[in-house]
């Protein structure tokens, strides 16, 4: 009886002490776009093994705009965002008394995607993007020799992100001109990986997420060249290749993408170690998970900005907005 008392009592001491451990870790709660995922994910990975297990850092996967509902509720530290914090989302934060920094990490170029068994595809304009995804296609535009003359008379299966994408937001901005507007009638997922399987076993699909995914998934797509004939009849057929997006040439579908940051969870030492690695590592991670950095100069811009605890948006609360140069924005707002 005394040995299974002293036996419950080291239990109950171990018991404590794990948890007293587990209380002095320090957590990082991240949410929110699936196209910035990967870098806040990578970023986790390699500043929870420089701190050594002190601090852990989770980052979910709800989507641009559900984690911008997670984030205005006080529920999350930091809200990764594929496009700028919305009107709507900016007056739930301020009904809720959460104040935030609004900080650039990368520039993103939306990929045109088709199953590589696709041979009639060999690019494809901002006006033929727009004739398929509008609202109006839906049930009308189905075959692909409607979007092209020349192009087969075959069924076209559309896959894109969900409506609590920020990617699908801009998407829709870039193509349809209006932000969350489009078609419904096609297979949607919050995860590109998803979207990524289903392109890759249908040579009939089209769609589209963040160039990341498709850099790595080479050998399962076909990535579409943009013609952006929106913009002075222009004819030449542009891929998101690094120089491409970084010089502006792949026009209307590259954009920056973001992280908010609590400007309350700010004060706490973990959420500044974590974001000041965050910036500090961002050429080098950024790079690796294949996105495009942002100029040199733009990275201490953005840590200017988390410093001094900048709130709000360079954007006015205005969503995705077509052409910013992220850069000359944060120059323009530190003078």
């Amino acid at each position: 009886m005394k040995a299974k008392l002293v036996t419950f009592l080291i239990f109950l001491f171990l018991a404590g002490l794990t948890g007293m451990v587990y209380g002095e870790t320090a957590i990082v709660k991240a949410d929110g776009s699936s196209t910035v995922f990967p870098i806040s994910a990578a970023m986790a990975e390699e500043f929870q093994k420089a701190e050594k297990g002190k601090i852990r850092v989770t980052v979910g996967l709800s989507g641009t705009g559900g984690g911008f509902k997670k984030f205005c509720r006080g529920e999350t530290d930091i809200s990764d965002a594929s496009r700028p914090i919305k009107e709507s989302e900016a007056e739930l934060c301020k009904s809720n008394n959460i104040k935030y920094i609004e900080i650039p990490v990368a520039y993103d170029g939306i990929a045109v995607v088709v199953n590589p068994k696709n041979t009639w595809v060999k690019d494809i304009t901002v006006s033929e993007l727009k004739k398929i995804w509008e609202p109006e296609a839906q049930a009308k535009i189905s075959k692909w020799n409607q979007v092209r003359a020349s192009w087969p008379d075959k069924e076209i299966h559309l896959f894109g992100l969900g409506v609590d994408s920020g990617t699908y937001d801009y998407f829709t901005e870039a193509t349809v001109g209006k932000e969350h507007s489009s078609r419904g009638d096609y297979t949607s997922s919050a995860d590109p990986n998803v979207l990524v399987q289903g392109i890759s076993s249908d040579v009939n699909a089209l769609g589209f997420f963040g160039v990341a995914y498709y850099e790595n998934n080479k050998d399962k797509l076909k990535l579409v060249p943009v013609i952006n004939d929106k913009k002075g009849n222009s004819t030449t057929a542009v891929l998101p290749t690094y120089d491409n997006v970084l010089k502006g040439v792949y026009q209307p579908l590259s954009r920056p993408i973001f992280i908010y940051v609590s400007v309350k969870s700010a004060e706490k030492p973990e959420i500044q170690k974590f974001v000041t690695y965050y910036l500090k590592s961002a050429p080098n991670i950024v790079k690796e998970v294949g996105y495009i950095s942002l100029p040199a100069t733009a990275y201490p811009l953005g840590l200017k900005r988390f410093e001094k605890r900048m709130e709000g948006s360079v954007f006015g609360g205005h969503g995705s907005q077509i052409g910013v140069k992220i850069e000359d924005l944060l120059q323009k707002e530190s003078k």
